[in-house]
């Protein structure tokens, strides 16, 4: 696990990091069809340091919901996996063209372009399977691989990515580098170049609450589904969700912007150079960084109905707010 966790957060990170490495780590021990490259590559990218937020959503809802963790695991494991596959597939040449990921050479970096696409596709399939064969009632894991189908697809997850690329082969767009202050309103639309397409904050906003934010908020919504969450449990895990996933972005794009390669493990500044807009390009970083306080602030709020038992929902979106990493 990372490293730079916050102290709030290391109870929770102690007790469900090692059951999630536990998990991950015996998923991806393969059997003998899997060609050893291939098997390989996966556990490279899938094993790798991370913070495992999304799994450890899906186990916090899952206890805030009244669920055990042991039902959840699938869950937690099968978002892992397509989180990962997504990063793998974002980070090939001909997407964003990254060349470190947490820390490490990316997949492609280390068993070509050809093989770090089959370890993606694996990693997709095997989620699923992961799903199907895990989650009990044969009802409720149905429920699980549609929603989670659903968050991974072309109208969420791969779609948020298409509109993404879109966005930067628009062309740079003509607004200063991000700044102290307010680079402009909240409805302030910004030209890109040659395409003389227009991107305003609720167009980004569209673009990570499907790139970003929907896999946050199945990873949550899978785990009150193994506890058989109640409509109003669903419910407020999804409003937390959603602003969740939004903030984490927005300070995402903040450490773009001010961090470090060393710190982040991977390249910072590249959405800069790509031609990307984000948060900070579009309001600022002072009000970039209002903007996802102010999220938090609700997302917790979200969870009144759930009670202290999702004390550590709480703790884990103010470290999102508060991460350096």
């Amino acid at each position: 696990m990372v490293k730079t966790l916050p102290s709030s957060l290391a109870p929770y990170v102690d007790r469900l990091g090692p059951a999630i490495e536990a998990a991950l780590r015996k998923i991806s021990c393969l059997p003998t069809g899997c060609p050893d490259q291939l098997r390989e590559a996966i556990r490279y990218s899938l094993l790798a340091p991370g913070k495992r937020l999304r799994p450890m959503l899906a186990l916090m809802a899952a206890e805030a919901c009244g669920g055990s963790l042991s039902a959840a695991m699938p869950a937690a494991c099968a978002v892992e996996m397509i989180h990962t596959y997504s990063l793998i597939h974002d980070d090939l040449p001909a997407m964003d063209d990254d060349d470190l990921r947490r820390g490490r050479p990316t997949c492609h970096k280390v068993f070509g372009e050809a093989m770090a696409t089959l370890a993606g596709d694996g990693l997709l399939s095997l989620a699923f399977q992961v799903l199907a064969e895990g989650i009990r009632p044969q009802t409720v894991a149905a429920t699980c691989c549609a929603a989670l189908a659903e968050a991974s697809g072309p109208c969420q997850l791969v779609g948020g990515q298409a509109d993404d690329i879109a966005q930067s082969q628009a062309g740079k767009p003509d607004v200063p580098p991000p700044t102290s202050g307010q680079a402009g309103k909240p409805d302030v639309q910004q030209r890109l170049g040659p395409s003389g397409a227009t991107y305003d904050r609720e167009h980004l906003e569209s673009i990570h609450a499907r790139k970003t934010g929907a896999m946050i908020c199945v990873a949550l919504r899978l785990g009150g589904m193994t506890a058989e969450a109640a409509p109003e449990q669903l419910k407020a895990l999804n409003e937390y969700g959603r602003r969740l996933g939004l903030a984490f972005q927005i300070t995402d794009d903040l450490l773009d912007v001010r961090s470090t390669e060393e710190s982040m493990g991977k390249r910072v500044g590249k959405d800069a150079e790509k031609g990307k807009i984000t948060f900070p390009g579009l309001l600022g970083v002072d009000e970039s960084a209002a903007y996802a306080a102010q999220l938090i602030a609700e997302a917790c709020a979200a969870l009144e109905p759930l009670g202290s038992q999702a004390e550590g929902l709480v703790t884990l979106a103010r470290y999102v707010l508060e991460r350096n990493s």
